[in-house]
């Protein structure tokens, strides 16, 4: 990996965007490497949670513009469709919990990047900007689908039209993210995160994430008969014994992500 950090550690596959002299903007081998990142982590089961973070002073600050502008280079329906959609599917549909932990500036497609995750916590020091109407494009990544979702369809409009730098707090304030962490203690406590949902019944967790990808479409009497089916699913679990066992035994559960 020559643009992003991947490793494992405590059942957390950690990705870390790691171009911070262009604050971690995306260049076409930079996606390639996150989306091998995002398989090894979608079918290595070692790997029970997912944390993603940036070097620098930048979380991601969307496409590599350099790559746009060289007319040898790929266009932008080739970005799109073969890098940022792949990426943020994925996202989406990976069976773990995935943490986006936005450690500054998180600009364009690297705002909805994060927003694609399953929780997003932020340093204070962060921001958010869906950038794209300052240079005549239209939100992707998934931020339409999002961003509405989050905030709201008026704030959402406000905010892909004007462009408007959110701080951290006003993010959080807004539902855009879930927590804001102090600047100094913001990685430790965001991979603690992530490692204490690694630690959690990750099967009964892909099945919830599962249930609320889909909730968006169905209609109540749908989604009651949704959750019948994947409740049926997770009570076959290994994990579901043993957190019944645990509780009626008055002790610590282990559960294995089965």
């Amino acid at each position: 990996m020559q643009h992003i950090l991947f490793s494992v550690e405590n059942a957390v596959g950690r990705i870390t965007f790691n171009r911070p002299e262009v604050f971690n903007a995306m260049h076409h081998a930079m996606r390639m490497e996150i989306l091998e990142a995002l398989e090894t982590c979608a079918q290595e089961p070692a790997i029970r949670a997912v944390h993603i973070t940036g070097t620098g002073k930048a979380f991601c600050a969307g496409e590599d513009l350099q790559e746009v502008a060289d007319p040898n280079g790929p266009s932008l329906a080739e970005i799109i469709s073969t890098g940022y959609n792949p990426m943020v599917q994925r996202i989406r549909a990976l069976e773990k919990p995935v943490v986006a932990a936005v450690n500054g500036v998180a600009a364009g497609a690297g705002a909805n990047i994060a927003l694609a995750c399953d929780i997003v916590v932020a340093a204070a020091a962060a921001s958010f900007t869906q950038a794209f109407s300052k240079i005549g494009l239209i939100p992707d990544s998934g931020g339409t689908w999002t961003l509405p979702r989050l905030v709201g369809l008026q704030r959402a409009t406000a905010l892909m039209m004007l462009s408007d730098k959110i701080s951290a707090a006003d993010a959080a304030a807004m539902g855009m993210i879930w927590k804001v962490f102090p600047n100094d203690t913001f990685l430790s406590d965001s991979v603690q995160l992530a490692e204490s949902l690694a630690q959690m019944p990750t099967k009964g967790l892909a099945l919830t994430k599962q249930a609320l990808n889909q909730s968006f479409n169905n209609d109540f009497t749908s989604q009651t008969f949704l959750e019948d089916q994947l409740q049926t699913l997770a009570g076959n679990t290994h994990d579901y014994r043993e957190g019944v066992g645990a509780f009626i035994e008055k002790r610590k559960a282990v559960f294995t992500g089965n």
